[in-house]
């Protein structure tokens, strides 16, 4: 099972152009395509970053398509094709609303993923958010919660036995004895099933010490004591001084300096940092990400 080692850290991103939200996405992503992504995606994986991210919306209602957009790929069968155009880069669903699938269903999806990138697989789990969305679907709303802390129960027994129940399933995952699951959310039941039922935790905002520290007395008290990823979103990033405007909340510097205060700006046990680049076009994007690889990567990997 994919781990991140005592006192060291990784770094990973959302990979742009998967979902056009307004707040989020450049606007030179709504008109780049696959061959845009999957350049994106080659470039993260040679740099040294240690994960791509997809996230997962299945159809929105056009209430909320102003800001939320209806394009947002499928996170399973794009994380397929991007395992095909890297090597080493884990492959995140960041993430996948488990309460719209059967356990059975998706762990055969992330069996097969895990199996098809050779390893490479993180399962990201969470509740979803959208009311609307889970009705189209067909979906209780109100029971999103527990369907998560019920099948992720299902899922972990289903990607760790091949046989369950008297029913088997191949092909396997390669990890062993499963791929990780990390459960996202910043609520504080979400971090409380994060804590008692995964391996892992993301946060959909920057973590604060309050949430780490819900997160760790919950384990403690649930008497888990393996250690457990710790995430953290940071502020956009942009390296060198922009010659455009980036906005008022992007941190910008040399990549000695931005790594300076995002360590600075997260809670000492955060062991898992996703970041972002503001840029104008790929290319831009792509030099950001390889000027950041260079010198900010291992001072915020630490260890």
């Amino acid at each position: 099972m994919y781990t991140v080692g005592h006192g060291r850290r990784i770094v990973g991103l959302q990979l742009p152009i998967q979902a056009h939200t307004v707040t989020t996405a450049e606007p030179w992503e709504r008109t780049a395509g696959p061959a845009d992504m999957a350049h994106v995606a080659g470039v993260a994986d040679r740099a040294g970053y240690d994960y791509l991210g997809v996230c997962d919306h299945v159809s929105l209602p056009e209430s909320v398509a102003a800001t939320m957009s209806t394009f947002w790929v499928d996170p399973v069968s794009t994380l397929g094709w991007l395992a095909a155009n890297t090597e080493r880069i884990m492959l995140l669903t960041h993430v996948y609303v488990l309460p719209y699938r059967n356990p059975l269903m998706a762990a055969k999806q992330f069996a097969t993923l895990d199996w098809l990138s050779g390893g490479r697989l993180i399962c990201g789990i969470g509740a979803g958010h959208v009311e609307a969305e889970f009705a189209h679907l067909g979906v209780d709303f109100a029971g999103r919660g527990r369907a998560v802390a019920d099948g992720v129960g299902v899922l972990a027994d289903l990607l760790e036995h091949e046989f369950v129940d008297g029913f088997g399933a191949a092909p396997r995952p390669v990890q062993t004895p499963r791929p990780p699951i990390w459960i996202a959310g910043s609520t504080n039941a979400a971090i409380r099933r994060a804590a008692t039922l995964a391996d892992g935790w993301l946060p959909q905002s920057p973590a604060s010490q309050e949430m780490v520290d819900l997160l760790l007395s919950a384990r403690a008290a649930a008497g888990r004591t393996e250690p457990i990823v710790i995430g953290h979103l940071t502020a956009p990033l942009h390296v060198g001084p922009p010659s455009w405007d980036v906005g008022p909340h992007t941190i910008t510097g040399s990549p000695a300096e931005i790594a300076e205060r995002l360590l600075a700006g997260a809670p000492p046990a955060v062991n898992q940092i996703q970041v972002r680049f503001r840029a104008r076009d790929r290319d831009e994007l792509c030099d950001q990400l390889d000027a950041f690889a260079a010198e900010g990567l291992p001072l915020l990997r630490g260890g």
